[in-house]
């Protein structure tokens, strides 16, 4: 593994099988019931951490059989956190509210913004050894012309589309605030996670799921870069080791078109590809037409929020280059990635 030159910053090597061999103390994970959460728990476990989870449901399905202390707790209320937080000495911060749309984005702002604020103000007063904070690609630079963004393309709030990265832009800024007043932050940046138990499912695990029900027939085209979820959860555990505090990694893999992505998954489950090719501009005008039905009429979420339309216009690809360079990230590919998406969708009865 490659390790950082002088003037990146303080590294700590990580030994081949990964943090086993260092000394921690308890561990706390918000989001450890969702998608990258529990990859992260799962991770930590398989690292002999001692994990303590903070949930909102302490019975969640996505904990059951992980040997992991569960902390009641929500973001939005503060006392719950310094709680949660009691006698811990790391912190990742995986927990968000990730939708496309939401009725309410207060609720949104509340969770992804204040509650990071509110998780890091208690954190503050702790003296953890390290925090790693969840962001997204979604908040770096993109020059959507195919050229793969980079954690220094210059961008700003004005970019962000939608509710979500909006928020997640704030939350980040955040972040790196208290970074530099001096709580030992680390910000990682998940490109688009594919892989099991994404029981929710994700806006792109609903692509695979729509794709085995033979639901898209038509798609419009663009471009994300995959990475399997287990990759970004040991991102995580390397961005705590080795990263520099106030820095950001782009924990991503393959930059793929739509079209690319329906070719794997067809020759993945053996289904056709949609052929059909749609044109922006009319999609983005049903899109407002279903938006307005699904917030005034029919009171669930739409089909095709606007925000998702709009985000295709960009490829949102990325360059992983500093987190491989400076974190050692290892990568699986992509085609194990959704060929384990498609298996555990297939065995939890989503086709």
């Amino acid at each position: 593994m490659v390790l950082p030159p002088q003037g990146h910053g303080a590294a700590v090597p990580l030994p081949v099988d990964g943090a086993k061999l260092m000394n921690y103390g308890k561990t706390l994970v918000t989001g450890g019931t969702g998608f990258v959460g529990r990859a992260v728990v799962e991770e930590l476990l398989a690292a002999g951490r001692d994990v303590r989870v903070l949930a909102r449901n302490p019975e969640h399905p996505a904990l059951a059989g992980l040997a992991v202390e569960v902390a009641p707790g929500d973001l939005r209320n503060p006392e719950t956190l310094g709680r949660a937080l009691t006698g811990c000495t790391h912190l990742f911060h995986v927990a968000a509210d990730y939708r496309l749309w939401v009725p309410d984005p207060e609720i949104m702002y509340a969770i992804n913004v204040e509650g990071t604020r509110h998780l890091f103000e208690a954190a503050a007063s702790q003296g953890l050894e390290r925090v790693v904070y969840t962001s997204t690609v979604g908040t770096l630079g993109n020059p959507g012309d195919g050229t793969p963004g980079t954690e220094d393309t210059p961008v700003g709030l004005e970019d962000m589309v939608g509710h979500y990265k909006r928020s997640k832009f704030q939350a980040e800024t955040v972040a790196l605030d208290f970074a530099r007043r001096g709580l030992p932050v680390v910000v990682v940046n998940p490109s688009t996670p594919v892989g099991p138990w994404d029981s929710r499912p994700t806006p792109t695990g609903l692509i695979i799921v729509d794709f085995l029900r033979r639901r898209m027939p038509a798609y419009l085209e663009t471009g994300l870069n995959l990475i399997h979820v287990r990759d970004v959860a040991r991102g995580h555990l390397l961005a705590e080791a080795r990263g520099k505090i106030g820095e950001k990694y782009i924990l991503g893999h393959e930059n793929l078109s739509l079209s690319q992505i329906f070719q794997l998954l067809g020759d993945i489950t053996g289904l056709p590809a949609p052929k059909v090719k749609l044109p922006y501009w009319p999609v983005l005008g049903l899109a407002y037409l279903d938006e307005f039905f699904a917030t005034h009429i029919r009171r669930r979420p739409p089909r095709m929020p606007v925000a998702a339309i709009r985000m295709a216009k960009k490829y949102m690809y990325f360059d992983n280059t500093k987190a491989i360079q400076y974190l050692g990230l290892t990568l699986t590919p992509v085609r194990q990635a959704l060929t384990e998406a498609v298996d555990w969708f297939k065995e939890h009865g989503y086709v």
